[in-house]
């Protein structure tokens, strides 16, 4: 994921404000209920670009939505990211924001595609094994069914991908046997 130019900023300053208050894991939760909220109810898209919506009318709607339910911090976020006109770039800064607390927590998302689901077992080998590879203390997987793999697996961490699908291993052979590179 690259980074936002702005969103960056704010996603560091909150992660440093976070983890001196012991509020990491939360404020990960935090932020994902408020995004879900925005992209639900449009209040960002819509609502808060109307013309006669004045900032003090943006931060009492944010104050009523999340006083009770977000922490300090990210409600702090929203009323400064209204002061300063950034409200458009939320959506980086938590993109931003997971991906800074994901490294300073040794964590790392992969997303593997498999031509089935997998199970939580096989989930747990993979990711042990993965994380090892990744040099990662964890592995938060998403598993994605992709019928074109045949079988095997494909691993993506970040920008790298381990590739032990049975359609990549066809493939390997149909380009040896294209150039004319076959063992006998």
């Amino acid at each position: 994921m690259r980074r936002h130019p702005v969103g960056y900023r704010y996603a560091s300053a909150l992660l440093e404000l976070t983890q001196e208050q012991g509020i990491l894991e939360n404020a990960i939760k935090e932020l994902d209920e408020v995004s879900e909220v925005f992209k639900d109810t449009n209040l960002l898209d819509e609502v808060f670009k109307h013309p006669k919506m004045t900032d003090n009318d943006k931060k009492s709607i944010l104050r009523q939505a999340f006083s009770d339910k977000v922490s300090a911090a990210v409600l702090n976020l929203l009323l400064l990211l209204v002061d300063n006109k950034r409200l458009d770039v939320f959506h980086a800064i938590v993109d931003n924001f997971k991906q800074l607390a994901n490294e300073a927590r040794g964590v790392a998302e992969a997303t593997v595609y498999t031509a089935k689901p997998l199970s939580d077992q096989e989930k747990e080998v993979i990711s042990s094994v993965f994380a090892k590879r990744a040099g990662k203390a964890k592995l938060i997987l998403i598993n994605e069914v992709d019928a074109d793999i045949i079988g095997g697996l494909k691993v993506r961490i970040g920008d790298t991908v381990y590739d032990g699908s049975v359609a990549n291993q066809l493939a390997r052979i149909q380009s040896q046997m294209i150039l004319g590179n076959v063992s006998r």
